[in-house]
C-alpha cells in the first residue's frame, strides 16, 4: 500500500504538503534486531510502520534495558525525530523486534508541515499524549506491582502477540523488557514452573496454565 494510506490525516493536508511529505518519505526494510534509533543525538526522523514490530526502550547507566512501549502496524514513532522536540532529555533506543517494513520521514520536513497544519499539529499532540500515557502506565506497574504479577502479565501479552503458548524467548530478553536482571527472571520462572504455570526449555517458555497466570496478574 502507498504511504498516504498509512498517514491518518493525509486528506487534511494541502496538495503541496502531501507532495512534500510523500516525496521525502523513504521506505525501508529493517531486519529483526536492527537498531533504528540510538538516542537524542541520532535524529532518525519520523517512523511510520507499515507492518512488523518495533520496540522503544531506555538504558540505565549500568546498561540495563527496559521497554517503554512497542509499535505495530500503522503506528507512528515521534521520539525517533527527537531533534524537533528540544525538551526531550532522555535517551531512547528503537529496534526492530520483527522484520519490519516502514517509512522514514525527515524530521525537518515533518516539523515544517506540523507548523503549517493544525490537523498535523493536533495529531502529533495526540500521539505524544498516547505515548506519555503508556510510559506512565509502565511507571505505575514498576512502582506498585510486584515482579511476579508483572512477569505473568508480560508472558500473557507475549502469548497474545505471538498467538502461541510456546514463547521463543530467552530469560535475558525478558529481563530487558522488564528492566531487571536475568537472574531475577530465571528465579521467578522456576517458581512459576514449580507451580505448574509454565514449562521451561532451552530458549523457550511454554505457558501451561494460562488461567493461573491471569489470576496472578489480577490478584
Amino acid at each position: 500500500m502507498e504511504f498516504e494510506s498509512y498517514f491518518p490525516v493525509w486528506e487534511k493536508l494541502t496538495s503541496v504538503q502531501q507532495e512534500r511529505l510523500k516525496g521525502s518519505a523513504a521506505r525501508r526494510t529493517a531486519k529483526k534486531g536492527t537498531a533504528l534509533h540510538s538516542g537524542s543525538m541520532d535524529c532518525t526522523g519520523l517512523l511510520l510502520v507499515e507492518r512488523g514490530q518495533l520496540r522503544a526502550y531506555i538504558l540505565s547507566d549500568e546498561g540495563r534495558e527496559i521497554t517503554l512501549y512497542r509499535l505495530f502496524d500503522r503506528d507512528i514513532c515521534l521520539f525517533s525525530a527527537s531533534c524537533m522536540m528540544r525538551s526531550i532529555q532522555f535517551e531512547m533506543m528503537i529496534e526492530a523486534e520483527k522484520d519490519t517494513e516502514l517509512w522514514i520521514v525527515p524530521a525537518e520536513i515533518y516539523q515544517s508541515i506540523m507548523q503549517e497544519s493544525a490537523p498535523v499539529s493536533n495529531f502529533t499532540n495526540e500521539i505524544m499524549a498516547t505515548r506519555f500515557s503508556e510510559v506512565m502506565w509502565l511507571m505505575e506497574q514498576i512502582m506498585w506491582k510486584s515482579f511476579d504479577k508483572r512477569l505473568a502479565a508480560f508472558l500473557l501479552e507475549e502469548s497474545a502477540l505471538e498467538e502461541t503458548s510456546i514463547l521463543k524467548i530467552t530469560h535475558e530478553t525478558i529481563a530487558n523488557h522488564l528492566g531487571t536482571a536475568r537472574e531475577v527472571v530465571t528465579r521467578m520462572l522456576r517458581y512459576f514452573q514449580s507451580e505448574g504455570m509454565v514449562k521451561l526449555t532451552r530458549g523457550a517458555v511454554e505457558i501451561t496454565d494460562e488461567a493461573a497466570l491471569e489470576e496472578l496478574q489480577n490478584a
